[in-house]
């Protein structure tokens, strides 16, 4: 392998998961490089004509219609799965739809719904789209559990092929939901196109559709009307386990994994899902508390006297409507609030059990591990976005 290895990489950066593949890119050969790179932003179909002349040691490229042309090259790659099932023989890169859905699952259920949809894009004839399938699949699946049902609905085509009739047909549909409903949209872009389908059918979100959307994506989701939530995928530290693979193959390593997978690591509310859809109203005051006081102990006590109820009163209440204890909504909102900060900071542990009030690190060790099943340190090594720095 030469001195400084050439890599070609065909990720579009028009959407926040492209780009933050690309910095894990770059993160990688800033640690290890240097590396040599050919950016085409505009994807393989511009640089098709000119690909086999670039002498390129490597490729991280999505999935596209010449996939099978540019693997017969030769050439060691990462394929980033969009549009299709995983490649045989090759390292693919694919997010955990199944703890997509049901992360998104159970952020609605926190937020009170009773009823729950999910929308997704149709299965073009030529492609297989499976991380749609399999998130309404284990978003249904988990809601299951719980003895509620979803209905589903399939965009067809893209907002560029007759997105007039098609927004008019997801309003129609929208609009025969049971109110109100807790939404998933299979990404960021389909809940966009899910809240515009909302104003054309008059429904308000949040009141009447709540809508979490997936990938994170700021721009999009601090561009909708409300601000989306949305489950956070870690593409940064996806692209700096690809670049990682690509070193291990143009080195000739042996043992190189078959699969890198884009994990889901906590959701983002925003004001998309910013209610709580409780009809009994001190049960709502009471998980609204909760909600509102996660970074702080708080005692069954404060939130019975915030709802207006006894104690007793309020946990049957609560039980009735959420199938959980008052206790277990107040461990269920601080362990998340732990695995955001764990996340999206780079703070001490020790440092975040003070701020969100424990006694010592300790007591906030065994807290988050009895909830997770897994300690804060190991949660932030498997979901957070330090960069690795261990040498190929």
């Amino acid at each position: 392998m030469p001195q400084f290895p050439k890599v070609v990489l065909l990720i579009e950066s028009s959407r926040g998961s492209g780009r933050a593949l690309l910095d894990g890119v770059a993160r990688y050969a800033h640690y290890h490089g240097p590396w040599s790179f050919y950016w085409e932003p505009g994807g393989l179909e511009t640089v098709w004509p000119v690909l086999k002349n670039l002498d390129a040691d490597g490729i991280i490229m999505r999935d596209v219609d010449q996939l099978k042309e540019v693997l017969a090259l030769g050439i060691p790659a990462i394929v980033v799965g969009h549009n299709r099932k995983e490649v045989a023989g090759m390292v693919n890169v694919v997010t955990d739809s199944p703890r997509i859905g049901r992360m998104a699952a159970e952020h609605l259920l926190q937020c009170g719904f009773r009823n729950f949809a999910y929308c997704g894009h149709a299965t073009p004839a030529a492609q297989d789209i499976p991380w749609s399938e399999l998130r309404k699949e284990h978003f249904a699946a988990r809601l299951r559990q719980v003895g509620f049902v979803i209905h589903d609905y399939s965009i067809r085509g893209t907002p560029t092929q007759n997105w007039p009739e098609e927004r008019k047909r997801l309003a129609r549909w929208l609009a025969s939901l049971p109110r109100p409903v807790g939404l998933m949209a299979c990404n960021d872009d389909c809940g966009v196109q899910v809240m515009e389908a909302c104003k054309v059918a008059g429904l308000s979100v949040p009141d009447q559709v709540g809508v979490v959307g997936a990938d994170n994506d700021e721009i999009v989701c601090g561009l909708a009307n409300p601000p989306m939530s949305s489950v956070a995928i870690n593409f940064e530290r996806a692209g700096y386990e690809s670049a990682q693979a690509l070193d291990h193959l143009m080195r000739g390593f042996k043992k190189v994994p078959s699969r890198i997978t884009v994990a889901a690591t906590h959701i983002v509310a925003r004001r998309s899902t910013d209610m709580v859809a409780v009809e009994d109203l001190p049960v709502a005051k009471a998980l609204r508390f909760i909600r509102d006081h996660a970074r702080r102990p708080i005692s069954v006590e404060e939130v019975s006297r915030a709802a207006g109820l006894s104690r007793r009163a309020l946990e049957r209440r609560v039980r009735g409507e959420t199938g959980a204890s008052i206790l277990d909504q107040i461990r269920r909102a601080r362990t998340d609030q732990i695995a955001r900060m764990l996340v999206e900071t780079d703070l001490p542990v020790c440092q975040i059990a003070e701020s969100l009030g424990f006694e010592d690190a300790q007591h906030f060790a065994r807290y988050f591990r009895a909830a997770k099943q897994v300690t804060p340190l190991a949660y932030r090594k498997s979901f957070g976005n330090q960069t690795l720095r261990s040498a190929p």
